[in-house]
């Protein structure tokens, strides 16, 4: 499964495009649900088009996980890899002040330790 336990508290998801990318998060979302706490880095390199479907799914992850206050502070998620068609998506919707990015996986989870 392209979900998985790079550490203790934090989950590493490589995504790829429908129908896997909302199976995958649905999968993410269930297991912050059940162990909260746990910050997420996506890999968003295998993905090449985003429909509002993935947006509401990745919007839905980000609120779980902003009201996820185990720690007494937000888990953080962070989107790394994003192909420039769809960071076009994330502009034009104004996503990207929403989300944090960062351009690769080692950057994404470098990021989420520090700010730890």
């Amino acid at each position: 499964m392209p979900i998985k336990d790079w550490s203790e508290n934090i989950l590493l998801g490589e995504l790829q495009d429908d129908p896997i990318f909302s199976e995958d998060l649905n999968v993410l979302q269930e297991s912050i649900e059940e162990t909260p706490g746990r910050h997420v880095v996506l890999d968003l390199s295998g993905i090449t088009f985003l429909n509002s479907s993935n947006i509401a799914k990745l919007l839905k992850l980000r609120k779980v996980m902003l009201n996820d206050d185990t720690n007494n502070k937000p888990a953080k998620l962070r989107l790394c890899g994003i192909n420039t068609g769809v960071w076009g998506v994330f502009l034009v919707t104004g996503l990207d002040k929403i989300f944090e990015f960062c351009d690769d996986v080692s950057s994404g989870l470098a990021s989420v330790q520090l700010d730890g």
